[in-house]
């Protein structure tokens, strides 16, 4: 693969061998490496891959994992994100923006400059319900649409990197929105998050099942396609539909109660944001795409219905 006149084009045969390098390995880098393990050419021939020992910020680290891996494409899902939760990057600018802002663009400077695809694992947390997308009406943000949260330090920070990696013609930005998987365990998973609460808000938002979405994402990567794009299940779910699903599949005895965003302002130390994203572009490119609710039960809560 190499970048001809801008553009990200692919001088190898139809059924070319891959190479991913990859980094970050948290809860989604992890599961990007299981993913390559299961998949390639053949059934039985996985997608040779490995994980970048590089740090982000570090142009010579990167320099040299490209110069050991020669990957055909690299995998970022290196990012902070705070814990226990981004109200940790309110307190920790500097560390974020190292990572989240310079280290992304200096990874994508590297890519380019090596005739790469970088596919970057983003996050759609940049946008809040407003007058021309009311909570409820179906209109969700589009790719193009200008971001309107800036109520976390950590979706400021996104925003100002997607908003800058715009000019890399060898980018492909996911917009991944309250990941769940069917690891119920995983402190990272949504539906792990709201259980742990007493009280939760309840407002239909765009959310991720990775257990769909991430291959997808292998295959895009495939394609070499570019550009920003919304990465989410069609459609919205609020946090009680979430939880009516959980108490019928899961634990029949689950409670909870909800409160109003006032409340919850009390609670944390940053706002979080609250939206639907259009992923009709997505949807053209994937028809198979569930929608959000019957991702959840096909690829979450049936495989560990308990009830």
């Amino acid at each position: 693969m190499a970048i001809l006149n801008g553009n990200i084009s692919s001088s190898s045969p139809q059924h070319a061998s891959y190479k991913f390098l990859i980094y970050g390995k948290g809860w989604v880098g992890g599961l990007l490496g299981k993913i390559c393990e299961k998949q390639g050419i053949c059934e039985k021939q996985g997608i040779p891959f490995e994980y970048g020992k590089g740090r982000l910020e570090n142009r010579e680290q990167l320099l040299a994992d490209i110069q050991t891996v020669k990957p055909t494409h690299v995998l970022n899902a290196g990012c902070v994100t705070g814990k226990p939760n981004v109200d940790w990057c309110e307190t920790h600018k500097t560390e974020i923006i190292r990572t989240n802002v310079a280290g992304t663009l200096n990874l994508a400077e590297v890519c380019r400059e090596h005739g790469l695809l970088m596919m970057n694992y983003a996050t759609g947390c940049i946008y809040e319900y407003d007058a021309k997308h009311p909570e409820g009406s179906g209109i969700g943000f589009k790719e193009e649409e200008t971001p309107n949260f800036h109520g976390s330090f950590y979706s400021k920070t996104k925003a100002m990197v997607e908003e800058l990696l715009k000019e890399f013609d060898n980018v492909c930005t996911l917009r991944g929105r309250m990941p769940i998987s069917s690891d119920l365990n995983k402190p990272g998973n949504f539906i792990n998050k709201i259980t742990r609460h007493n009280k939760v808000i309840n407002i239909p938002n765009s959310m991720s099942v990775i257990d769909e979405l991430l291959p997808i994402s292998i295959e895009m990567v495939k394609r070499n396609l570019t550009g920003i794009w919304n990465f989410t299940n069609p459609g919205v779910i609020s946090h009680n539909e979430v939880l009516e699903l959980y108490k019928e599949y899961i634990d029949p005895a689950f409670k909870w109660s909800n409160f109003i965003l006032e409340e919850q302002a009390k609670v944390v130390v940053a706002a979080r944001s609250n939206n639907e994203l259009d992923v009709s572009k997505l949807k053209a490119e994937f028809p198979e795409l569930l929608s959000i609710k019957d991702s959840l039960i096909k690829y979450v809560f049936e495989p560990n219905k308990k009830v």
